[in-house]
């Protein structure tokens, strides 16, 4: 398969129609489940995705390190390229080690607008055309809240889109349409809104905000926790 047509098959086509279009541009999106379900593995994939569209994403990981962020990269591009056939797959590798840039931050002692202050300098001084931002490992129920109103501002003024996951409590799976408590506070800076929902063999993706609107649709696609794949439902 040459990337043009995986681009046009991947199952995140339908994550875009159920939002209206997928996240536009100066949109937050947030995937939030409790901790080890996937949320890393979903933002990765969405990435890795947009990386193969030929777009430019910063990842930027609240994590101690970011090896483990470079083997999610490579697990999840290495699972596509297998699985979906990938002609050109080692120059699609590199091009998206190209356009990929990770950047790392210890929440304890940050200093508000740091984050911003990083991106800005980033996309502008460093001339890197940023298309998407993901932002994973942040504690939202220790964060600022007018950090993340930065964030949202930040993608507005910059035509970015920026997805975030959140953690739920330890052991509190949601059930379908309910917004996680620690959110609650951040959700007028939030435009959609997904969880994750553990059914043993695969994780269900449930569309809790879209846009103005709360709902609790299926998303029709699961994110198979061997492969870190996310997949349309059979």
């Amino acid at each position: 398969m040459v990337r043009e047509e995986f681009v046009k098959r991947n199952p995140l086509r339908i994550l875009e129609k159920s939002i209206h279009g997928g996240l536009r541009k100066g949109n937050i999106a947030v995937i939030a489940s409790p901790k080890g379900v996937g949320k890393t593995a979903c933002l990765v994939y969405i990435a890795t995705v947009s990386l193969v569209q030929g777009k430019h994403v910063i990842h930027v990981s609240f994590s101690s390190r970011t090896d483990h962020i470079v083997s999610w990269y490579e697990d999840i591009f290495r699972e596509i390229a297998k699985k979906r056939n990938l002609e050109d797959a080692m120059e699609t590798h590199n091009e998206i080690i190209r356009n990929r840039v990770i950047m790392n931050f210890n929440q304890e002692g940050l200093v508000p607008g740091q984050v911003v202050r990083s991106l800005r300098s980033m996309i502008q001084d460093g001339n890197f055309a940023a298309d998407l931002i993901i932002v994973d490992g942040y504690n939202l129920s220790k964060g600022n809240i007018e950090n993340f109103k930065a964030l949202k501002d930040f993608a507005e003024e910059m035509g970015l889109c920026i997805w975030f996951s959140a953690s739920t409590k330890e052991g509190v799976f949601l059930d379908a349409g309910q917004v996680p408590e620690d959110l609650e506070p951040y959700m007028d800076y939030v435009n959609v809104l997904i969880t994750l929902a553990d059914k043993k063999d695969y994780i269900v993706l449930q569309l809790v905000k879209d846009h103005d609107i709360y709902t609790k649709e299926n998303l029709h696609v699961r994110l198979d926790p061997r492969t870190l794949l996310i997949a349309e439902e059979e």
